[in-house]
């Protein structure tokens, strides 16, 4: 049996999220001889048991899809991780230890306070997203990824709006877009992670109206990109 450590956090109802998880991997691994148990780490991370012929392909493919959490980082490294915290001063994510965002290392994304420069680009509690380590001592320090960047700023300048959607499985967001009857307002749902995803709305679609629409019937925090082409 091999067991791993995966770069995804499990959060909110963790039995929903597990299942969620579960069902995942249990999909990408259908074609190998392996079958996998997912728990969850004291901190919070996803933890898969592989039993089987093709367990260690199976840990490899999972490592590379996912990536595992990382304690010691390096300078100039680039991680995955999830957006801990949003406060004025600063944006927190953690990669298996915390890394600090400050404004003056998003420049790349515009002006203003951490708050504000999330706010612009839809970031909410838990969204996946890409680190490059500037500095770890006398704190780990870093920025987003120039490929982080600039997926932002492609969702920005996209000409239409997008809304950031966490603690949900992608059926249930759909359902909720369905419930109130926004389903030709959307071009669809893209997959961010795996209980993340990004609504993806028509041209003539506002975005915080949407969120104004599907709010109530979901668990989720919602982010909203306005789009301007």
């Amino acid at each position: 049996m091999k067991k791993i450590t995966l770069c995804i956090k499990i959060y909110g109802n963790e039995k929903k999220t597990i299942d969620a998880v579960s069902t995942t991997i249990a999909n990408e691994l259908n074609e190998l001889t392996a079958k996998v148990a997912v728990t969850v780490s004291g901190d919070g991370w996803a933890i898969a048991e592989i039993e089987g012929e093709d367990e260690e392909f199976a840990s490899n493919l999972l490592v590379r899809q996912y990536g595992t959490p990382t304690l010691g980082p390096s300078e100039g490294t680039i991680y995955k991780g999830f957006i801990e915290s949003i406060e004025e001063d600063k944006i927190i994510v953690d990669i298996g230890t915390k890394v600090i965002i400050s404004p003056e290392n998003m420049k790349n994304l515009g002006t203003g306070s951490a708050k504000q420069i999330s706010l612009r680009f839809g970031m909410i509690k838990h969204l996946p997203v890409e680190v490059e380590i500037i500095s770890i001592k006398p704190q780990i320090r870093g920025k987003f990824s120039k490929y982080q960047a600039d997926t932002w700023w492609q969702w920005k300048k996209a000409g239409y709006d997008r809304v950031t959607a966490n603690a949900i499985t992608r059926s249930e967001l759909k359902a909720a877009v369905k419930k109130t009857r926004h389903a030709r307002d959307i071009y669809g749902i893209e997959r961010l992670g795996i209980m993340e995803h990004a609504i993806v709305c028509r041209e003539t679609t506002d975005g915080p109206g949407i969120v104004a629409a599907i709010g109530r019937f979901i668990p989720s925090e919602l982010g909203v990109i306005i789009g301007s082409s």
